[in-house]
C-alpha cells in the first residue's frame, strides 16, 4: 500500500494525494497570509502553502469540497481551477463556476483510468459544513470516497461537522482503510453556538465509526477561525486509544500509507 497512496500536506484543506498513480488535489488554496473578507465577517489566513503552485505538477483533477469560502478555494485556487483538467465538486459550485466544475450529486460516482489499467472510483458523499439545519446559511458541500482494486479506500470528509452523516459513508464503504478528516472545530459568527468542522474529538470518533486504520488530519490550521490544533487531535486520538491510528503531517510533508 505504501507505494500506491501518498498524500503530501500543503496547507490548510489542500493536500496532493497521489493514488494507483493518479495525482488528485484538494481544496486548492494557495494565496498568502492576510484577511479575507466574506459577506460580513472576515477569515485571517495565518501561514501561506507550504508547497507554491510552481512546484505542485499537473494534476489528473481537483476535489472541491464547496467554493463558496476563501479558505477552500482561494483567488490562486479560483485561478488554478481553469487549468485543471477535471474539477469534482457541488451543483452549487457547477452553478457558479460553470462548467470548469463537474457536479457530482451525493453517492454519485466517476471512474478515472489509471495507468496501471485499472480504475479510480470517485464517490461524492454527504457533508454538513455546521450543525443541522445550517446549510442556508453555509452552503453546500461534499465529501468523497476513493475506492478501487487493489487500491486502499480513502474517506475525505470535506468541511463536515456530522457525525451522523461519517455514520451514512461508514455503512456503504466502511472499514475505510485511511480517513482524511478536516477537523479544527472552525467557529466564526455566522453560526455563533456550533463549530463548523469536526472538533478533535469527533474527529476521534469518526475514525472509531470508520473503522479507519490511518487518519490523516486536514483544515486543523492556517487559519483565525480554527479553536482546535494538532496539540488537540493528538490529545483526542490518544484519549480515544487511537493514537496509533493518527497521522499528524507537518506543512510541505508527504505521509506515506
Amino acid at each position: 500500500m505504501a507505494d500506491r497512496l501518498t498524500i503530501r500536506y500543503i496547507g490548510g484543506p489542500t493536500a496532493l494525494i497521489e493514488i494507483g498513480g493518479l495525482r488528485l488535489l484538494t481544496d486548492p488554496t494557495f494565496d498568502g497570509p492576510g484577511e479575507y473578507p466574506i459577506g460580513s465577517r472576515t477569515l485571517v489566513k495565518t501561514a501561506g502553502p507550504a508547497v507554491p503552485l510552481s512546484e505542485l505538477g499537473p494534476v489528473d483533477a481537483v476535489l472541491l469540497s464547496h467554493d463558496q469560502h476563501p479558505d477552500n478555494l482561494d483567488a490562486a485556487g479560483r485561478g488554478y481551477l481553469e487549468t485543471a483538467p477535471l474539477v469534482l465538486s457541488t451543483a452549487a459550485a457547477h452553478q457558479r463556476l460553470g462548467a470548469v466544475v463537474r457536479a457530482l450529486s451525493t453517492w454519485e460516482h466517476l471512474e478515472l483510468p489509471r495507468p496501471d489499467g485499472g480504475l479510480l472510483r470517485i464517490t461524492a458523499v454527504p457533508a454538513l459544513h455546521g450543525p443541522a439545519g445550517s446549510e442556508p446559511l453555509v452552503g453546500e458541500v461534499t465529501g468523497f470516497v476513493l475506492t478501487g482494486a487493489g487500491l486502499p479506500s480513502v474517506y475525505l470528509s470535506g468541511d463536515n461537522a456530522s457525525l451522523d452523516l461519517v455514520r451514512a459513508v461508514a455503512e456503504r464503504f466502511g472499514p475505510v482503510e485511511v480517513a482524511v478528516l478536516f477537523a479544527g472545530a472552525a467557529r466564526t459568527p455566522l453560526v455563533p453556538d456550533a463549530p463548523l468542522t469536526l472538533t478533535s474529538a469527533q474527529a476521534a470518533e469518526a475514525a472509531a465509526i470508520l473503522d479507519a486504520r490511518q487518519v490523516v488530519p486536514l483544515h486543523f490550521e492556517h487559519w483565525g477561525h480554527f479553536t482546535e490544533d494538532g496539540a488537540t487531535l493528538t490529545a483526542a486520538f490518544a484519549a480515544g486509544g487511537l493514537a496509533d491510528r493518527l497521522r499528524l503531517p507537518k506543512p510541505g510533508e508527504t505521509v506515506r500509507l
